[in-house]
């Protein structure tokens, strides 16, 4: 829940600082005074204006950031900072042996298939572990000696809980390979816009210069947009099917606790142990055997 807001909020800043930029982009850079300042430049000095003329699209971070403008660099900023940070604290959460330990997992099954483990102890010891695999089986423990349909269930309401908690991180991943194209698409269409309004600003087709910047802000916002969602898409692709194969393995651990502590399978146990024979009291198993009697010749 902090995590979420915390995202929100940043969220919320990001947006408010890009609505700020582009109202003071749009009030410092009217149509009249971008007039003036080309006449004045053009007229006082044709040679700086020729050689401040744009002669491409930028390929070094710091050009691409300021043909972008701020409003877009920083938007891209943000969802680069939160979408490697999501990455890097799901591969730290879903380590397999950090969500399914297998010595914990092995110990404990062992103990129970040999009888030497009662109620109160497995649950005391899933709650020392506290591995989501370990309170998967606190769940269906707490349910000892209970019909198999009630130990399952137990069961899988603890591993939807836990199955949850690993797919928290996946939302803001998608988040970001979702909205990434739709910021650079955003990009696209200021650019065009603002090509066109140069166009009808300067009243001259042919020049290309006039162009060059509303083009510049349509193609680096699509590209930079793509290159964050694509790598994003495919980290949340690895995430989910790594969050399956490790619900498939907790499932399968699942099936198995219920199979050894329910009603059915105990008394099933109770049945297939012989029992053990017990010595009589009247003759003791260590008793010397009694010696046969020679026969006695009649007289």
């Amino acid at each position: 829940m902090t995590t979420r807001i915390s995202v929100m909020a940043i969220v919320a800043f990001a947006l408010l600082l890009t609505c700020r930029s582009l109202a003071q982009d749009d009030s410092g850079n009217s149509p009249v005074s971008a007039l003036e300042t080309t006449g004045v430049e053009s007229a006082s000095d044709p040679e700086k204006t020729a050689s401040a003329a744009p002669k491409g699209i930028p390929t070094d971070p710091l050009g691409i950031a300021d043909a972008m403008g701020r409003p877009f660099s920083i938007a891209f900023i943000l969802a680069s900072v939160i979408g490697v940070w999501s990455v890097v604290e799901r591969l730290v959460i879903l380590r397999r042996r950090r969500v399914i330990p297998k010595s914990f997992v092995e110990r404990f099954l062992m103990h129970l298939r040999a009888g030497r483990m009662d109620k109160n102890e497995a649950v005391a010891i899933c709650h020392q572990n506290q591995s989501p695999m370990a309170e998967v089986f606190m769940h269906g423990v707490r349910k000892w000696g209970r019909p198999s349909v009630e130990v399952e269930q137990a069961v899988l309401d603890g591993g939807e809980r836990q199955v949850t908690q690993l797919k928290k991180g996946l939302r803001v991943l998608n988040g970001v390979s979702t909205l990434s194209p739709l910021i650079g698409l955003l990009g696209t269409v200021v650019g065009m816009i603002r090509s066109f309004n140069d166009i009808a600003i300067a009243g001259a087709m042919g020049q290309t210069q006039t162009l060059a910047n509303g083009i510049a802000l349509a193609l680096l916002t699509t590209a930079v947009g793509l290159l964050i969602a694509i790598p994003a898409m495919a980290a949340y692709l690895y995430l989910a099917g790594r969050i399956d194969s490790i619900v498939m393995e907790m499932d399968r651990l699942g099936q198995e606790l219920v199979h050894l502590i329910s009603a059915e399978a105990l008394r099933e146990r109770a049945v297939t142990v012989p029992p053990r024979p017990e010595a009589s009291p009247s003759a003791p198993s260590d008793a010397p055997a009694p010696r046969p009697r020679k026969p006695v010749a009649e007289k």
